[in-house]
C-alpha cells in the first residue's frame, strides 16, 4: 500500500483567511490527508494568541478542499455528548463528500478545561470516559439517517500501553501517535499487536497514522519500511510554512514509486 502524507494545519496564531488557504495550498502541494485539531488555546507561542474552535474549523477544511482526507488530530471526548459528535462527524463527511476521519482522544490539556468549565479529573478518568463514549459513538453512527458517505473510519490519537492500545484494538480502524524512532514505534507495535490478539482482531486491520516530535522526515523511511501508512507533519501560524511539507510529499513520490518497481 502506498505511503500517505498528513499535515496538521493548527488553528492557531493566524486570521482564519490564512488557514484556508494553507489548506487549499496544502491540498494542491499533494498532501493525502489534512487535519486540524480540537483545543481551545494555542499549544504554542504566545499562550492567548489567536485560535479558532475545531468543529468549525474541520467543517471550514471540508468545504475548502476537493481530494485531501480530512479530519483532526484529534478531537477531545470531554467536550462534547459523544453521540453528538458522531452526528457532527456524518454530516461533515456528506460536506466534504465522504473524506472525513473521526479523530478521537480521551483529552490532556488542562487549560481548556479550565477555562471552559469542564471537569479535568484524572487521566484514569477521562479514559474510562472514552471507553464508555466509543460504543455509543459507534451505535449513533449505525442509526444515523442518511448514514455516512464514506467510510469515517474512527482514529484514536494516544499510546497508552495499557488502555489506550486496547481501545485501539477494540474500536479504530486508525492511530496515531508520535514517536522518536523505530524502535520505539515497533516497540508499541508489539504492544497493540497483543491487545489485539486479545479482542480477536487483526492487527493488519489498523493503519498506523505517526509522527515525529524530532524528525519526521528524517524517520521517514525507516518507518515506512515497518510498515506506517501514513506520516504527519505539522505548521503552525501566523506563516503557515509548508516548505517541510513539499519536501515530504516529494520523498513519498519517490519512496512509493521505488516501492512500486
Amino acid at each position: 500500500m502506498p505511503v500517505r502524507i498528513g499535515v496538521q494545519v493548527q488553528p492557531q496564531h493566524a486570521d482564519f483567511a490564512k488557514m484556508r488557504s494553507t489548506w487549499q495550498a496544502a491540498e494542491e502541494l499533494g498532501a493525502d490527508t489534512i487535519y486540524t485539531w480540537d483545543h481551545f488555546y494555542p499549544l504554542s507561542g504566545e499562550r492567548d494568541g489567536k485560535h479558532f474552535e475545531g468543529v468549525v474549523s474541520l467543517s471550514a477544511l471540508a468545504a475548502s478542499t476537493q481530494r485531501a482526507r480530512v479530519g483532526a488530530l484529534v478531537f477531545c471526548n470531554s467536550y462534547r455528548n459523544p453521540q453528538l459528535l458522531a452526528d457532527v462527524h456524518r454530516t461533515v463527511d456528506h460536506l466534504s463528500g465522504g473524506r472525513v476521519i473521526f479523530g478521537i482522544g480521551a483529552g490532556w490539556f488542562q487549560r481548556d478545561y479550565d477555562e471552559y468549565g469542564y471537569e479535568f479529573g484524572t487521566a484514569p478518568d477521562r479514559l474510562r470516559a472514552l471507553a464508555r463514549d466509543l460504543p455509543l459513538i459507534k451505535a449513533r453512527l449505525s442509526k444515523l439517517n442518511p448514514p455516512p458517505l464514506g467510510e469515517l473510519p474512527i482514529l484514536i490519537g494516544g499510546r497508552g500501553e495499557k488502555v489506550t492500545l486496547r481501545l485501539v484494538a477494540e474500536h479504530a480502524q486508525m492511530w496515531h501517535t508520535f514517536v522518536d524512532s523505530v524502535e520505539e514505534y515497533l516497540g508499541l507495535t508489539a504492544i497493540l499487536a497483543q491487545h489485539c490478539e486479545k479482542a480477536g482482531r487483526d492487527p493488519n486491520t489498523i493503519e498506523h497514522v505517526l509522527g515525529s516530535f524530532s524528525d519526521t522526515l528524517g524517520l521517514a523511511d525507516d518507518l515506512a519500511d515497518a510498515g506506517v501508512a501514513e506520516l504527519t507533519f505539522r505548521v503552525s501560524g501566523p506563516d503557515y510554512d509548508l516548505g517541510e511539507l513539499r519536501e515530504a510529499i516529494q520523498w513519498r513520490d519517490r519512496y512509493n514509486a521505488t516501492a512500486a518497481a
